[in-house]
């Protein structure tokens, strides 16, 4: 038996201990897919403490096929998702016309380099709708009907925030871009 078998059978037994020491594991991994979704960290810290709280509610029902960490990582994307429901969906809600597929974005097409940090706050510059289907496409392999469903928008609609999604990245990653040159030539 594994540390983190042992420690999961603690925390369906309500050891305190044993769940610090799951959320000691896993939460700076878990933050990380929070803030994806987030326009700031005491969102994603929110959004993290109500996934664990699922988390520890339902740990009895893991089935141990597959790494712990991508059942939790599951949960935290739907806390997200809820979250999301709750606080974004309809403030911002737009009409969505067809729009253009632009091309797919690739590492080639820029002489920049970004850090983790640049792109990550160009993703959270999202509107929140382009944002979630972004993330929930490009960054967690879903398809555009599961989008459909968990999000409770057409196909179309997903498809289309993709598409303006992927416009917006690269509109702010060549002022990024543009700005950091200008910086060398200073």
């Amino acid at each position: 038996m594994t540390d983190e078998s042992r420690i999961i059978k603690r925390c369906i037994r309500k050891d305190r201990s044993a769940q610090q020491q799951l959320f000691d594991m896993y939460a700076s991994i878990l933050l990380g897919v929070c803030r994806r979704y987030t326009l700031d960290l005491p969102e994603a810290e929110d959004i993290l403490q109500e996934g664990f709280i699922k988390i520890f509610l339902n740990l009895k029902n893991f089935s141990g096929k597959g790494p712990l960490i991508n059942w939790m990582r599951k949960i935290m994307i739907n806390t997200a998702i809820t979250y999301y429901h709750k606080h974004y969906k309809h403030r911002f809600h737009q009409e969505i016309e067809e729009s253009e597929t632009t091309g797919v974005l690739t590492v080639e097409e820029w002489d920049a380099d970004f850090t983790r940090e640049e792109l990550l706050k160009v993703i959270q510059d999202l509107p929140p709708g382009y944002r979630m289907v972004f993330n929930l496409y490009a960054i967690e392999g879903y398809k555009h009907k599961e989008i459909g469903e968990l999000l409770d928008i057409d196909v179309n609609t997903s498809k289309s925030q993709y598409s303006r999604a992927r416009k917006l990245i690269r509109e702010q990653l060549m002022k990024l871009e543009k700005k950091k040159k200008l910086k060398t030539l200073k």
